[in-house]
Protein backbone atom coordinates (compact mmCIF):
# COMPACT_ATOMS: atom_id res chain seq x y z
CA UNK A 1 0.00 0.00 0.00
CA UNK A 2 1.50 3.40 -0.91
CA UNK A 3 0.91 5.37 2.54
CA UNK A 4 2.41 8.59 0.84
CA UNK A 5 -1.11 8.79 -1.72
CA UNK A 6 -3.31 8.09 1.79
CA UNK A 7 -1.14 11.26 3.74
CA UNK A 8 -0.99 13.64 0.39
CA UNK A 9 -5.18 12.77 0.43
CA UNK A 10 -5.76 13.77 3.97
CA UNK A 11 -3.62 16.77 4.18
CA UNK A 12 -5.38 18.32 0.65
CA UNK A 13 -8.02 19.51 2.97
CA UNK A 14 -7.64 22.71 5.41
CA UNK A 15 -9.04 21.16 7.98
CA UNK A 16 -7.21 18.69 8.48
CA UNK A 17 -4.36 20.99 8.30
CA UNK A 18 -5.54 23.47 10.84
CA UNK A 19 -6.09 20.36 12.99
CA UNK A 20 -2.39 19.29 12.56
CA UNK A 21 -1.21 22.50 13.84
CA UNK A 22 -3.01 22.67 16.44
CA UNK A 23 -2.73 19.45 17.73
CA UNK A 24 0.98 18.78 17.24
CA UNK A 25 2.48 22.17 17.18
CA UNK A 26 2.81 23.23 21.20
CA UNK A 27 3.29 26.55 20.54
CA UNK A 28 1.32 30.13 21.52
CA UNK A 29 1.63 31.41 17.62
CA UNK A 30 -0.09 28.98 16.83
CA UNK A 31 -3.37 30.58 18.56
CA UNK A 32 -2.60 33.53 16.45
CA UNK A 33 -3.38 31.62 12.83
CA UNK A 34 -6.37 32.48 10.96
CA UNK A 35 -6.87 29.18 9.81
CA UNK A 36 -9.79 30.75 7.89
CA UNK A 37 -7.37 32.09 5.56
CA UNK A 38 -5.39 28.34 4.89
CA UNK A 39 -4.93 28.32 1.17
CA UNK A 40 -2.99 25.06 -0.86
CA UNK A 41 -0.25 26.66 -2.73
CA UNK A 42 1.87 25.35 -5.37
CA UNK A 43 3.89 22.62 -4.23
CA UNK A 44 5.54 21.92 -7.54
CA UNK A 45 8.85 23.14 -8.49
CA UNK A 46 12.06 22.79 -10.42
CA UNK A 47 15.22 22.53 -9.08
CA UNK A 48 18.44 24.52 -10.71
CA UNK A 49 19.76 20.94 -12.09
CA UNK A 50 16.02 21.10 -13.96
CA UNK A 51 14.24 18.59 -11.84
CA UNK A 52 10.95 18.32 -10.70
CA UNK A 53 9.77 17.80 -7.08
CA UNK A 54 6.50 17.94 -6.42
CA UNK A 55 5.59 15.50 -4.37
CA UNK A 56 4.85 17.86 -1.15
CA UNK A 57 2.06 20.07 0.24
CA UNK A 58 2.20 23.42 0.69
CA UNK A 59 -0.28 25.53 2.58
CA UNK A 60 0.01 29.06 3.49
CA UNK A 61 -1.78 30.52 6.28
CA UNK A 62 -2.29 34.54 7.69
CA UNK A 63 -0.46 35.05 10.90
CA UNK A 64 -1.12 38.49 11.47
CA UNK A 65 -0.43 40.43 8.55
CA UNK A 66 2.08 38.09 7.04
CA UNK A 67 1.95 34.71 5.70
CA UNK A 68 2.81 31.68 7.13
CA UNK A 69 3.68 28.50 4.61
CA UNK A 70 3.38 25.22 6.05
CA UNK A 71 5.59 22.92 4.29
CA UNK A 72 4.19 19.06 4.60
CA UNK A 73 6.77 16.90 3.58
CA UNK A 74 4.59 14.00 3.01
CA UNK A 75 7.00 11.17 2.23
CA UNK A 76 6.37 7.95 4.03
CA UNK A 77 9.02 8.22 6.47
CA UNK A 78 9.07 4.58 8.29
CA UNK A 79 12.59 4.62 8.70
CA UNK A 80 15.40 7.55 10.28
CA UNK A 81 16.66 9.47 7.63
CA UNK A 82 19.92 10.92 9.56
CA UNK A 83 20.34 13.68 6.74
CA UNK A 84 16.35 14.95 6.85
CA UNK A 85 17.39 18.25 8.10
CA UNK A 86 19.36 18.57 4.83
CA UNK A 87 16.74 17.72 2.65
CA UNK A 88 14.01 19.40 4.62
CA UNK A 89 16.33 23.25 4.00
CA UNK A 90 16.74 22.41 0.16
CA UNK A 91 13.18 21.64 -0.30
CA UNK A 92 12.64 24.71 2.28
CA UNK A 93 15.29 26.77 -0.36
CA UNK A 94 13.04 25.55 -3.29
CA UNK A 95 10.45 27.04 -2.01
CA UNK A 96 11.81 29.98 -1.57
CA UNK A 97 13.71 30.10 -5.27
CA UNK A 98 10.08 29.99 -6.46
CA UNK A 99 9.05 32.64 -4.33
CA UNK A 100 11.49 34.61 -5.30
CA UNK A 101 10.97 33.72 -9.47
CA UNK A 102 7.22 34.32 -9.43
CA UNK A 103 7.41 37.86 -7.93
CA UNK A 104 5.38 36.97 -5.09
CA UNK A 105 8.70 38.24 -2.90
CA UNK A 106 9.88 41.40 -4.29
CA UNK A 107 13.78 42.68 -3.86
CA UNK A 108 14.11 44.16 0.04
CA UNK A 109 10.98 42.23 1.65
CA UNK A 110 11.41 39.57 4.15
CA UNK A 111 11.17 36.10 3.39
CA UNK A 112 8.27 34.29 5.02
CA UNK A 113 8.71 31.87 8.25
CA UNK A 114 8.14 28.37 6.79
CA UNK A 115 7.15 25.36 8.94
CA UNK A 116 8.52 22.30 7.70
CA UNK A 117 6.47 19.17 8.86
CA UNK A 118 7.86 15.50 8.24
CA UNK A 119 5.30 12.46 8.90
CA UNK A 120 7.54 9.93 10.12
CA UNK A 121 5.39 6.53 11.63
CA UNK A 122 8.41 4.64 12.30
CA UNK A 123 8.99 1.78 15.06
CA UNK A 124 11.87 3.61 16.56
CA UNK A 125 11.82 7.10 18.50
CA UNK A 126 13.29 9.34 16.19
CA UNK A 127 17.47 9.74 16.63
CA UNK A 128 17.85 12.01 13.66
CA UNK A 129 18.98 15.68 13.61
CA UNK A 130 16.19 17.81 13.48
CA UNK A 131 18.16 20.47 12.13
CA UNK A 132 21.60 21.36 10.28
CA UNK A 133 23.66 23.12 13.05
CA UNK A 134 27.05 21.58 13.70
CA UNK A 135 28.26 20.93 16.99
Amino acid sequence: MDHDHSYKALFSHSEMVADLLRGFVREEWVNELDFSTLEKDNGSYITDDLRERCDDIIWRVRWGKDWLYVYLLIEFQSSVDWFMAVRVMTYVGLLYQDLIRSEAIGAGKRLPPVLPIVLYNGNTRWRAPVDIRVN
